[in-house]
């Protein structure tokens, strides 16, 4: 059995490139402390300067038979940036691919809230559509618009008393048949198989 630690990184280069096993091994445990010290520094991390230095050892007997090999050293260590960057490069697309799946769900969310709230505010009005002129109109000036009853009183030249009546008329219509619509929602959506 030949002595592969003895040889030359050139004739363990042209074993290699024979398809030498043995002579493949030798190299791994020549140079493999050196790949990884290196990829470690580079990466800061010892799971991934593992990885990179086993893909790059990887890539070297995949690649043996056409590899152009003058000095071994340097040759490995040139395929080992090479892994290094194809490992920054995808960790980024990855990083990148997770905040575009973020943005996109978060924009999803946001699209269907806004379209609830607009079905929303539709039954709301269409609810208070049938309310007497003055009770609707205190309703959506408090409600949908958000303004106080003494602003409301004063533009309607109605007493605080009397928008209040209004006003819990109006709630009581709203609640009443809202949970009545609320409840058809519910068996539509129950129903069609979602």
């Amino acid at each position: 059995m030949k002595n592969y630690r003895s040889c030359s990184d050139e004739d363990l280069t042209s074993l290699v490139k024979n398809g030498e096993e043995a002579a493949f091994d030798e190299i791994y445990n020549r140079y493999w402390d050196k790949l990884y010290y290196t990829a470690h520094r580079m990466m800061k991390s010892s799971e991934l300067a593992e990885e990179i230095t086993q893909d790059t050892f990887m890539l070297f007997w995949i690649k043996r038979e056409t590899l152009n090999i003058q000095l071994l050293g340097p040759y490995l260590a040139a395929m080992l940036r090479y892994e290094v960057y194809r490992a920054l490069a995808k960790s980024k697309q990855a990083l990148e691919l997770e905040k575009n799946i973020k943005e996109q769900s978060v924009f999803s969310v946001s699209i269907d809230e806004e379209i609830e709230n607009k079905l929303l505010l539709e039954i709301i009005t269409d609810l208070t559509n049938q309310l007497p002129e003055k009770c609707r109109l205190v309703f959506q000036y408090n409600k949908l618009q958000d303004r106080s009853l003494p602003d409301i009183c004063q533009e309607l030249n109605i007493s605080q008393k009397t928008a209040e009546a209004h006003l819990t008329k109006a709630l009581k219509v709203v609640r009443t048949n809202f949970s009545n619509v609320a409840y058809l929602l519910l068996q539509i959506f129950l129903f069609s198989g979602h």
